[in-house]
């Protein structure tokens, strides 16, 4: 896919203190945008040639696909592709950082094995990062069926929310063992508790009630501008079924550990292209 007027959006890798060459635009500091916890102005904000700033998307979701089958091109084992797959996010973490983008969703799905190992290097990764970055702090949240979870996965997991939990920056909501299905069967099964308990009647149930109950209260953004999918699949499987009712989607071809900051800067193009009506009809 080409975009017309684009050119290539470098940023350093993996490091939010390093000098930009880019032009900050000024007043997107002002607009209540996440300004990277604190960062100075030529390290976040930034607009590249084509993008508009007041249109850049608060919350991003991406349902990161195709990382064994790139191994299996390359003749490498699985856990290759995985680690290349973690470059590719923290790259996404950068480039969300670094736009001003408020939320970034994304869904881990590996081998049991590759996924224990891999969500708790990332994490504990995640949290040296915190601690020895002052500037460009994230908030990390994780999403799913924690339960089905090894205890010290658990309790690492909880550990890295509370530590990023007061960070302004960036908002990295993790998916794991997520169904969407169950997700609106959860928040159901509250809401007829409290009814039930008479805590709430039957004609107070309506969709920002249920919003409240599925776990993507956690953020302020709980309704993603935009979901990526990667690999040339065309479907959403199983993923926050309720909350992408009107999100616009973008299905890349690439194999998620080759989709860069070239391939984001398309799906953001083309996002910007789009008329969004949210359910409504271009003839009324």
């Amino acid at each position: 896919m080409s975009v017309p007027h684009a050119r290539p959006f470098h940023l350093p890798r993996l490091s939010l203190r390093s000098p930009s060459q880019l032009v900050v635009d000024e007043e997107q500091l002002a607009d209540g945008r996440p300004d990277c916890a604190g960062a100075p102005a030529a390290e976040c904000c930034l607009v590249p040639a084509g993008l508009r700033r007041e249109s850049i998307p608060k919350h991003v979701a991406i349902i990161m696909d195709g990382n064994r089958r790139w191994a299996q091109l390359r003749g490498l084992p699985a856990s290759s592709g995985y680690e290349a797959g973690v470059r590719s996010l923290r790259l996404m973490v950068e480039l969300c950082c670094k736009l001003g983008i408020g939320v970034l969703t994304v869904e881990i799905e590996f081998l049991m094995s590759l996924f224990e190992r891999g969500v708790r290097e990332e994490l504990e990764s995640f949290l040296r990062y915190q601690f020895a970055n002052p500037i460009g702090k994230i908030r990390i949240s994780i999403i799913g069926s924690t339960s089905k979870l090894p205890n010290s996965l658990q309790k690492l997991i909880v550990n890295v929310e509370e530590t990023t939990k007061n960070s302004s920056g960036l908002h990295l909501i993790v998916a794991v063992s997520y169904s969407g299905q169950y997700d609106i069967v959860q928040a159901c099964q509250r809401i007829a508790m409290k009814v039930k308990d008479g805590v709430i009647a039957p004609d107070d149930v309506n969709e920002s009630l249920i919003e409240q109950e599925l776990v993507t209260n956690c953020t302020q953004f709980p309704y993603p501008d935009l979901l990526i999918r990667t690999s040339g699949e065309l479907r959403i499987s199983n993923f926050l079924l309720w909350q992408l009712a009107y999100t616009e989607l973008f299905f890349a071809k690439s194999l998620w550990p080759d989709f860069g900051e070239i391939e984001f800067l398309e799906a953001l193009h083309d996002f910007q292209r789009r008329q969004r009506r949210y359910g409504g009809s271009c003839f009324k």
